[in-house]
């Protein structure tokens, strides 16, 4: 059995893998499990993890990964819960759905719903259907249509047939006739705040009465364009007593004037929500319908339109939706920051949204395991970009190449050197080739760096010579070089003054502080230069400048170009 102090190093280890931070309190648990003989003292227990922890956290991501390959894990319990198993699911004939509303592009939270879509269908060897919930002329457009695909082309997933709720319109139609002939359904022509009074007083509505023949002519009229919004609305005939406010009566149809991206003219009576998912999931053959928990008291409506109907009833699967901390996932929040120019766009590095993760460097391998460590699990939370980040981080060290960049620069003369050239990895341990660089006796060096360095110091610039600080000027530092005798503790990033590009590094914040106000200051900017080599990356590209962190490049021009800081 291996020692106490073995197992502590080990779930150390695994604890930073999994948070990006080894936690003593997320730790001590899993110990003890493993030694039972740690409960007899467990102030000693408690010590030995937190010095281990504060050891782990000071290594690389690589160097743990590295030491937690040597380990084995046992299969535990809660993950065992996280895995996307479905009820009633039979190989080869899982249907699932993503259901979008093309009123805004799609976020992270969108994310996690097309994920658990697409892996749940891919377990059992089924299919995932895109159907565009596209039932509201005031809100969608094409442009969102396209932004959705586009994201979700980004992500990786592949979808098995693509459809429009708007497509189906008579099919609609002849759905809504049969529930007024079955009287499941009528035409009411109250005021928006008679519906109200008598909803909130559980009281039927007078216009229950219609016969089913004077129903379907003012459906007719509806459909025709004879009223005008709001004067008539096709309700279920639920129950106006029961608890749960859903049932009371709920709305079918409304009247919307508007045209609509797809359709243009072609109707004015459109379906909710309500009434065209479960008809659709029936109709297009979904098995499992899985949706935000938010949906549970809506259930009820879902299964009642089917039985009403006679149609087939598919399985209807909740999850907790994902939302990230003082970060917006609602259009109601983000439409706003755009139209008023407080965000550059939708795709602002600061929003949730996949243009903004994109465009901020975040790549789609994070975005798939950040969301789906969450599963299919109804517990609510709000979790923060941390984990998110420290898995960007994880993929980009295997594939970013390496750059020098240096903020606030502060010019940096050697004495006694002459110019040469120098080849310089493009990563330290994977062969991703290395580009040359040619140095004079001139560099910058960050400000921050200069700051610290006192005259008669000896410094390494890093992967190049060692150097001894002569004087500090007010504008410059003078140094002259030393021959290396041994190691040099402090190592200096530098750009060369021949060829230094001008560069500006956007680092996002957090756009709302904690009361959800917005913050004036949630995009600061670093500038800086960076080596000639960056004149030469494409748009787009991410590298990870050393000792500073990954950022992707967005914007160039021949003399300047900025970046935006990933993580």
């Amino acid at each position: 059995m291996a020692s106490l102090q073995e197992i502590i190093r080990k779930h150390a280890l695994k604890n930073a893998a999994d948070h990006g931070k080894a936690m003593p309190s997320k730790i001590i648990g899993k110990v003890v499990a493993e030694y039972p003989a740690a409960k007899s003292d467990m102030k000693e227990v408690a010590r030995l993890v937190a010095q281990e922890a504060e050891k782990v956290n000071m290594l690389s991501l690589q160097q743990i990964q590295q030491e937690l390959s040597k380990f084995e894990f046992k299969a535990k319990e809660e993950e065992k819960k996280k895995e996307l198993a479905l009820p009633f699911a039979i190989e080869g004939q899982v249907v699932t759905r993503f259901p979008p509303e093309p009123s805004g592009y799609p976020h992270i939270g969108h994310a996690k719903a097309a994920w658990l879509d697409f892996e749940c269908a891919r377990k059992y060897s089924g299919k995932m259907i895109l159907r565009f919930d596209d039932t509201n002329p005031e809100k969608e457009s094409q442009e969102f249509v396209d932004a959705i695909k586009e994201g979700l082309a980004w992500l990786g997933i592949k979808w098995d047939k693509e459809s429009y709720t708007s497509d189906y319109m008579p099919a609609l139609y002849d759905y809504a006739d049969r529930l007024l002939a079955a009287k499941a359904a009528y035409i009411c022509t109250c005021s928006q705040e008679a519906i109200k009074k008598s909803r909130e007083s559980k009281t039927a509505c007078g216009c229950r009465s219609r016969t089913i023949e004077e129903n379907r002519q003012l459906f007719e009229k509806m459909k025709e364009g004879f009223f005008d919004e709001g004067q008539a609305i096709m309700r279920f005939a639920g129950d106006m007593s029961s608890e749960n406010t859903v049932m009371r009566d709920p709305t079918l149809f409304r009247i919307v004037k508007k045209l609509h991206y797809r359709q243009k003219d072609k109707y004015c009576c459109w379906p909710s929500y309500d009434f065209s998912v479960s008809i659709l999931d029936s109709l297009e053959g979904v098995t499992h319908a899985m949706r935000t928990k938010e949906y549970e008291l809506r259930n009820e409506l879902y299964f009642a339109i089917l039985d009403a109907l006679s149609l087939r009833k598919p399985q209807l699967i909740e999850f907790a939706r994902l939302e990230i901390k003082n970060a917006p996932v609602s259009k109601r929040l983000i439409l706003p920051l755009v139209q008023e120019g407080k965000v550059d766009g939708f795709s602002d590095p600061r929003l949730p949204t996949l243009a903004g993760l994109r465009r901020r460097g975040i790549v789609p391998e994070a975005i798939r395991e950040f969301v789906l460590e969450f599963g299919l699990s109804k517990v609510e939370s709000q979790p923060g970009y941390e984990k998110l980040f420290w898995l960007n981080r994880k993929f980009l060290d295997r594939k970013a190449q390496r750059r020098f960049f240096v903020p606030d620069p502060v010019l940096l003369e050697i004495e006694n050197v002459s110019p040469r050239g120098v080849a310089i990895k493009n990563h330290p341990n994977i062969d991703l080739g290395s580009r040359s660089l040619i140095v004079g006796s001139r560099f910058y060096i960050s400000g921050e760096d200069a700051k610290a360095l006192q005259p008669g110091e000896v410094f390494r610039l890093k992967d190049l010579y060692n150097v001894q600080l002569v004087q500090k000027e007010s504008n410059k530092l003078i140094a002259t070089f030393k021959e290396e005798t041994g190691e040099v503790e402090k190592k200096i990033q530098w750009v060369p003054f021949e060829g230094a590009v001008s560069c500006i590094v956007q680092k996002p914040g957090a756009l709302f502080d904690d009361e959800g106000n917005f913050r004036q200051d949630s995009l600061q900017e670093q500038s800086g230069f960076c080596e000639p080599s960056c004149i030469e990356l494409p748009q787009g590209a991410i590298v990870q400048f050393e000792r500073y962190g990954y950022c992707r490049l967005d914007q160039k021009s021949r003399s300047h170009l900025t970046f935006i800081y990933s993580c």
